[in-house]
Order: structure tokens, then C-alpha cells, then sequence
């Protein structure tokens, strides 16, 4: 069995001591994907900005790991207001337009105290 490999890319986003995702053999797993704007940690003011950062944390990510977006299997999302799906879902159709061929999907809610609007974690599974 192959040995663990974290995965940062060109861009590592978290402050704790925690890779971007992790990936053994052809399995990735994802931390916690925030939609900070890139190579900081602010949180724009927006949903959909922050929407926008967190799905290209996604591609960033995959692609470090040797993946593309094809390779996801299923994305988690936390949204604070889950009623803002649509906001989700113009992202997640740009990123996944073939309606045969998308990972399966998940959301719940963000605690109210939040700072962050959105948050996600993603499976891929490498061929």
C-alpha cells in the first residue's frame, strides 16, 4: 500500500497543521475547503464570491493531487443558509455541467455564528 501524501499544491490555505486534502493510492480526501480569496484568509463579503473562491479551492486542490474535477466522487457542502442553494448550484453546474456525470452532493447548515457563508469538503477517486 502506498503511503499518505498531503497535498497543498501552490497554495497551502490552512492556519492549523493540516494539509489541503490528503490523497493514498488513488483516493483523495479533502480538509475543510473555505471560500477565502486566494492566498489569504479573508472572507469576501459576498455568497456567491465566496462560492466562486471555494470552487476553484476545489479544482486547485484535485489538480495538485493529480486529479481533475472529472476524478470527484462527492462534495459536502455547509452553506449558512441552505436556502441559498441556488446560488450553489450556478457554480456546481459550470463545474459539473454533464447532468449523467456529476459527484454526488450533500448539504447542511453552517453554525449561525459562522464567519464563513460556505464551506465544502470532496472524495475523488483517481483513475
Amino acid at each position: 500500500m502506498k503511503k499518505r501524501q498531503s497535498i497543498n499544491g501552490s497554495r497551502a490555505r490552512h492556519e492549523n497543521p493540516i494539509p489541503n486534502a490528503s490523497r493514498i493510492g488513488n483516493l483523495i480526501m479533502s480538509s475543510v475547503i473555505g471560500g477565502s480569496n486566494p492566498g489569504t484568509r479573508e472572507l469576501p463579503p459576498t455568497l456567491d464570491a465566496q462560492i466562486a473562491n471555494l470552487f476553484a479551492h476545489i479544482r486547485h486542490d484535485v489538480e495538485a493531487g493529480g486529479g481533475t474535477v472529472d476524478d470527484i466522487i462527492k462534495v459536502t457542502f455547509w452553506l449558512k443558509d441552505p436556502a441559498q442553494r441556488v446560488a450553489l448550484n450556478e457554480h456546481w453546474v459550470k463545474m459539473f455541467p454533464d447532468p449523467s456525470s456529476r459527484p454526488a452532493r450533500h448539504t447542511q447548515q453552517l453554525p449561525a455564528d459562522s464567519r464563513a457563508q460556505v464551506q465544502a469538503d470532496f472524495v475523488a477517486v483517481l483513475n
